[in-house]
């Protein structure tokens, strides 16, 4: 089986990382394995501290519960992962495994930056939009 360094350190790290949230009983150290081995990485900002997203397929998750299970969640959210559709741990991936995974994350990230730049190019064209109708009507 193959586990690169990287991936060890990854479960590790996260499985250290508390997610703060409301429900201090899921900031234990067998919740953020179980987040871990879901593939979710925790990722706070300052409006939501216990977001967590898939290294893989870059889905952010919040509002944690309890009774939450990451996979299923996961699974629910975001059944397009590769990594969700393989069931395995990260530690268990073959070297083919892991780089599908990676092409696949890679594609992800192209998409994400694509649609990012697709909606930012909208946005200015509509409100350009705006300025040349307001412009035609002399209402400048």
């Amino acid at each position: 089986m193959f586990c690169p360094l990287v991936f060890k350190a990854f479960i590790r790290t996260t499985s250290l990382t508390l997610f703060p949230t409301t429900c201090k009983d899921i900031t234990n150290r067998d919740w953020t394995v179980h987040m871990a081995r879901a593939g979710f990485v925790h990722t706070p900002s300052e409006n939501s501290p216990d977001v967590a997203t898939c290294f893989f397929c870059l889905k952010e998750l919040e509002g944690w519960e309890p009774e939450d299970d990451p996979e299923k969640e996961h699974k629910s959210h975001s059944s397009s992962c590769h990594f969700i559709a393989l069931k395995k741990k990260v530690e268990d991936l073959t070297t083919e495994e892991f780089f599908k995974l990676q092409k696949e994350r890679h594609k992800f990230i192209i998409n994400k930056a694509g649609n990012e730049a697709i909606a930012k190019f909208e946005e200015a064209a509509k409100l350009r939009r705006v300025e040349i109708f307001k412009t035609a009507m002399g209402e400048e």
